[in-house]
């Protein structure tokens, strides 16, 4: 069970990964809980409403890449954690930022499966 548990919450992963490439927003909506925190790498707080507009708005992700996940399971709760690579359109539309992080992101399972609930990215520094 804790296999498949894994599994499941990895593949929520996946389709958010693929839904903020493609701005596919009825999919984020499905995916973030209506309590989301979301912490930007800069700092910035959403909750679910303001991170779909910013998403929307911003339509900035070109990819989302992770690294090896590690997901614990507590009951209906996970806790996952890795490292992620963004690429995103820069503001002028002409070029491109890379941010390279280690993230947090805390799903809860629910009767439509596992959503998310925190999500907080670490800008990775050079040492």
């Amino acid at each position: 069970m804790q296999g498949d548990e894994r599994g499941a919450v990895l593949e929520a992963e996946r389709r958010r990964q693929a839904a903020l490439v493609v701005v596919d927003l009825p999919e984020l909506d499905r995916l973030f809980a209506d309590d989301l925190t979301h912490i930007h790498s800069t700092g910035l707080v959403h909750d679910k409403a303001q991170l779909l507009r910013h998403i929307d708005q911003k339509r900035a992700f070109i990819s989302v890449t992770r690294g090896p996940l590690n997901v614990r399971l507590y009951g209906d709760i996970a806790v996952m954690t890795g490292p992620m690579t963004n690429r995103m359109r820069s503001k002028d539309e002409n070029g491109e930022i890379v941010l390279e992080g280690f993230a947090t992101q805390v799903l809860r399972r629910s009767e439509e499966g596992w959503k998310f609930i925190n999500f907080q990215l670490t800008p990775a520094r050079e040492p």
